[in-house]
């Protein structure tokens, strides 16, 4: 799904009331049609109770109309002002005109009246209008208590267009957020219903299309997007195909201690369907690895005596690596000062595509020129946010998406910034937000399970704008699989594995 910032959003609403004559308030009864119906199926139906918070901006026009649609559905409704009255919005002033109409009423919010904080207690749903996209300052006063009202009652909340509290382009919790069940957002998705704390907020998403033109739409550009199922997909596999035909790929990784990592990608590589997996590792590793990999073709590789790659590794491993397609750096390597030396020789000499994952990204910590020194090559990184920031990348300011976005675009990388809605950004600007996965996968060995993945797509051929997402996607999708069967407790790493085959099928076409 493409994906709307605060900015488009406001456009598109002007165009289409100031350029194509649609009525500001035909959008907002649109908008708070499809806001009624979600919390309608929240309550249970009628008979029941709402109360709708409403800020004084067209966001609280939105709640206000809702709740004269769920009154004239049958519903006991309360519609509370978070906000000053004198700051109403004409729309907004209009919708609460129809409600006194309809028989209700925009009353004051009164947090300290214990009558109506009892009422509140016992409704069936509210509804969350106080603050829609434009909001950019820490919530607070009245809008503050409301929302700690609405997270603390157990009753089931609807969001109108974003929860408010959170930042619409990045996701932030500024000060405090309401943590929606569900969200009807209006005509497009945003950042913050993915990223940061906005994408726990968010709940279940519903995107409404409330009347803006599609040629409007259409007419604007959208960098960043959501990877959805239907975005996947697998070319069959010609009938006279052999190894050949589906990628040589190199795994450069392991150490004593981390003989893990390796395996694991490899195992990842051979299950989603790369041709032929070398894997190089430390000597001492090599025993533990022969002995796992029996799909694979683990080489050793001189070691040191703390069993990692010493300094003449980079030379064997080269050697080998130069007939594969794409290669993978990191897993398990270990941080030494003779694996750092060896990464960092081997990147400026290796004209193939790389995936650097954990400690083939912190070899660079500090000569970030390295990785500069690629442009124009295919380099992906998948870090974790602690990598991230060893490699300078800014996450100060919680805005993770754009911090992915400025340092793809400044290092001409593909950078897979690993996480909840892992992010995927490419130098161009352009970015990908995943929907997949779950906590269950919070274990040591699935980021190698991923870089594996992405090796293997790549290693096939795929160009990395698919590749990449299609990896991180799928990815998640085997963990939600084993999440489903045995738990996100139990799960692991070599779960996902043992699941990607089914995953992958449903997505062959």
């Amino acid at each position: 799904m493409r994906i709307a910032t605060a900015s488009q959003m406001r456009e598109l609403d002007r165009m289409t009331i100031q350029e194509r004559g649609v009525p500001s308030t035909d959008l907002m009864e649109r908008a708070a049609a499809a806001l009624a119906q979600a919390a309608l199926e929240l309550a249970g139906g009628a008979p029941g109770r709402a109360v709708c918070f409403c800020g004084p901006g067209n966001n609280g026009g939105d709640g206000v109309a809702c709740a004269r649609l769920l009154l004239e559905a049958g519903l006991e409704v309360r519609c509370v002002l978070v906000g000053k009255r004198e700051k109403l919005t004409p729309d907004t002033r209009a919708m609460e005109a129809r409600l006194a109409a309809a028989g209700g009423r925009l009353e004051p919010f009164a947090p300290d009246d214990a009558d109506f904080a009892s009422w509140c207690l016992e409704a069936d749903v509210m509804v969350d209008a106080i603050f829609g996209i434009g909001l950019n300052s820490d919530v607070r006063g009245d809008a503050l208590t409301a929302i700690h009202m609405m997270n603390t009652c157990d009753i089931p909340v609807v969001s109108a267009d974003i929860p408010s509290g959170v930042e619409t382009d990045t996701g932030r919790v500024l000060g405090a957020a309401v943590r929606a069940d569900r969200t009807v957002t209006f005509t497009l998705p945003k950042a913050g219903h993915f990223v940061g704390k906005g994408g726990l907020c968010t709940g279940r998403l519903t995107v409404s299309d409330i009347g803006i033109p599609a040629e409007l739409v259409d007419g604007e550009d959208y960098p960043v997007r959501t990877v959805e199922a239907e975005d996947v997909s697998l070319p069959a596999r010609p009938r006279d195909a052999h190894k050949g035909d589906f990628g040589r790929v190199y795994i450069l990784a392991g150490s004593v201690g981390y003989t893990g990592a390796p395996v694991l990608a490899a195992q990842a590589a051979v299950r989603s369907g790369a041709g032929l997996v070398t894997v190089g590792v430390p000597a001492p590793v090599w025993p533990v690895a022969a002995a796992k990999l029996d799909e694979a073709m683990p080489h050793p590789l001189p070691a040191g005596k703390e069993g990692q790659l010493s300094l003449d590794a980079g030379e064997a491993a080269f050697a080998r690596l130069s007939a594969c397609g794409v290669c993978l750096i990191g897993p398990g390597l270990g941080r030494g000062n003779s694996v750092s030396a060896v990464v960092r020789h081997l990147l400026p000499e290796i004209r193939i595509p790389v995936v650097l994952d954990a400690d083939g990204i912190n070899a660079l910590e500090g000569h970030i020129d390295v990785l500069d020194g690629r442009k124009g090559l295919h380099t992906v990184l998948t870090p974790h946010d602690g990598e991230f920031a060893r490699l300078g990348g800014d996450l100060s300011g919680g805005d993770r998406l754009g911090a992915a976005r400025a340092f793809a675009m400044e290092h001409g990388c593909c950078l897979v910034l690993k996480g909840h809605c892992t992010i995927t950004a490419f130098p161009d600007g352009s970015a990908y937000l995943n929907t997949t996965g779950n906590p269950g996968m919070a274990k040591g060995g699935s980021g190698d399970v991923l870089a594996g993945l992405i090796l293997s797509l790549l290693g096939q051929g795929l160009p990395a704008r698919q590749a990449v997402p299609m990896a991180v996607w799928l990815h998640g999708a085997a963990g939600d699989l084993c999440a489903g069967e045995i738990g996100e407790y139990g799960m692991t790493p070599s779960d996902l594995i043992a699941a990607l085959p089914r995953v992958i099928r449903q997505h062959v076409k």
